[in-house]
């Protein structure tokens, strides 16, 4: 039987941006191969899928791991036959320190998952990807293209790969990458920045992030979420290799005409 419906992939899908984007692309009438490391809090993300009418693939795995992307790839063709997108969201924030004072571990491991795994994962796709035609959608940061005292393995990896989507748009004529800008998202990244900044970042922006929670001003992942699902799935290919906001207004008015306004009912 032949699988009429679009595949995407989505890492970091067990909770906040991730799973918002696969819920928006459950309410879409997709198939989504959801990865995170927490396999209790991802099999109640793909619950959430398929109430919403998707077809869910849970698969626990670390994207930090290749031979574990490998895999992603390998069961989601097995069970769908095909993939149209790839959402490299996973990711992590720590350490935040000043880099001198930064433990070396985490440092490498943030490194790992937010730009190795990215490229891990994309590698295992293309030759899919080209053959659908299909999308990547990498969650970048503004963090890509502004310092930000404390965040050095972020910094640094988060600009990696939005140039390294640059590099795949020059490459890859037959697959369509963008990177995403999701602004300031309530997620727990943000519960990080609130314990771990006092001390380790500069007071004034300790007391942006704190004030912006205390003031109700977070996004919520849905938002950005949408952004990402509708990319997945229409992402124009003279889009390849830009790196752009979630609420362009050329993203945001064809999701929610796709989609739907407000939050995922």
């Amino acid at each position: 039987m032949v699988n009429r419906r679009q595949v995407v992939i989505v890492t970091g899908a067990s909770r906040g941006m991730g799973a918002a984007a696969a819920r928006w692309l459950g309410k879409a009438g997709a198939a989504v191969a959801m990865t995170a490391r927490d396999q209790r809090s991802l099999a109640d993300a793909a619950d959430d899928v398929a109430a919403r009418g998707g077809d869910p693939l849970p698969l626990p795995a670390d994207v930090s791991d290749p031979e574990s992307c490998v895999r992603i790839v390998k069961e989601a063709l097995e069970r769908f036959g095909r993939l149209d997108g790839l959402i490299n969201n996973a990711g992590v924030l720590e350490p935040v320190a000043p880099a001198a004072a930064a433990d070396r571990d985490a440092w490498r491991y943030n490194i790992e998952v937010n730009l190795l795994g990215p490229y891990y994962m994309t590698a295992a796709a293309l030759e899919p990807l080209r053959e659908a035609r299909g999308r990547i959608v990498n969650v970048s940061s503004g963090a890509a293209v502004n310092a930000v005292a404390g965040w050095s393995a972020y910094c640094a990896a988060k600009a990696g790969m939005t140039h390294f989507t640059r590099v795949l748009a020059v490459e890859e004529p037959d697959v369509t990458a963008i990177s995403l800008r999701p602004g300031v998202v309530d997620t727990q990244m943000q519960g990080v920045i609130r314990e771990k900044g006092p001390g380790n970042m500069a007071p004034d922006k300790t007391d942006y992030f704190q004030n912006l929670k205390a003031e109700g001003k977070l996004a919520p992942p849905e938002m950005p979420g949408r952004s990402m699902a509708w990319l997945a799935l229409r992402a124009p290919v003279e889009w390849s290799g830009r790196f752009m906001e979630y609420d362009d207004p050329d993203i945001l008015g064809p999701a929610r005409g796709m989609m739907g306004e407000g939050d995922i009912p």
